[in-house]
């Protein structure tokens, strides 16, 4: 994959997780962004599966490269508290997996609120999380989300630019950009550019908001994947194709309409993967 790391969303594939290991396998993918396990978000499990779940994938040379999860996905008038706390296990899981980065979220901004009215609260929530992330040397990832602050790339920039911090950077995903109606490339990317860390593979049609494989809707990859290869970026691309509805998508997804939606399955897995790798050839 020249100097790009290739990771997925093996969830996608399937909830068992010796079925995602082997897909990752049979596409000589080395590491998992590792999410659903059982239908059931990694940060929810007991420590004690965490590390047998590790212990699995260490004898099958599979690495983590971020942990998934839910942090920051709830609606800003939610108990932030009891939230703090699940945060605070997710470290713990993310500590035992060996995962470098955690992928998070900027709260759900309620219908009734405006954006720049919970601006302050948001930048003290997300505040207070990375601040708890700092001694476990864990990065936590905001993934612009249609729906929450952050889902616009001024608002992502101005969390970065407050928060300041080298433990929290920024996870582009270009489809969600679409869902919002904006250019993920090269609009957003270049108002981003300074705070990318890790790229979540995922493209959309800009008509109709269908997801598609790589390359076939309008987030402009092949151009956003060869600019990062001329700046010599090294980090992760990590396949989260969601061109079917899986076990724990509604959870991820809630206002998403499935019933247009096959179910996902190794075949557009793969179809994901060789999308992805026909557009690293060309570049």
């Amino acid at each position: 994959m020249g100097g790009f790391l290739l990771s997925a969303f093996s969830d996608e594939v399937s909830s068992n997780l010796y079925a995602q290991i082997d897909a990752l396998i049979e596409h000589d993918i080395k590491y998992m962004e590792i999410r659903g396990i059982e239908g059931i978000n990694i940060i929810k499990h007991p420590l004690e599966k965490i590390r047998n779940i590790k212990r699995i994938l260490m004898e099958k040379s599979v690495g983590i490269s971020a942990v998934g999860s839910p942090i920051g996905k709830i609606n800003i008038k939610d108990d932030f508290n009891k939230h703090l706390e699940l945060f605070k296990y997710s470290l713990e899981v993310a500590s035992i997996l060996e995962a470098p980065f955690i992928r998070i979220f900027s709260f759900y901004i309620s219908e009734d609120k405006r954006f720049e009215d919970c601006r302050n609260e948001v930048v003290d929530r997300l505040g207070a999380i990375v601040d708890m992330a700092k001694s476990y040397n864990i990065t936590l990832l905001h993934e612009n989300e249609k729906g929450i602050y952050g889902d616009t790339p001024q608002r992502c920039l101005d969390i970065f630019k407050t928060l300041n911090n080298p433990n929290f950077r920024a996870v582009f995903d270009p489809a969600n950009f679409i869902q919002c109606n904006i250019e993920p490339y090269p609009y957003a990317f270049n108002i981003l550019k300074d705070y990318i860390e890790y790229i979540h593979v995922k493209d959309a049609r800009m008509s109709d908001k269908i997801n598609v494989p790589a390359g076939q809707g309008d987030s402009n990859i092949k151009e956003l994947l060869a600019e990062l290869k001329v700046d010599g970026f090294t980090g992760y691309l990590s396949l989260e194709p969601h061109l079917g509805y899986f076990e724990g998508f509604l959870e991820l997804e809630p206002h998403s309409d499935i019933r247009h939606m096959k179910k996902s399955n190794v075949e557009k897995f793969s179809i994901a993967v060789e999308a992805l790798r026909s557009i690293i050839k060309e570049i």
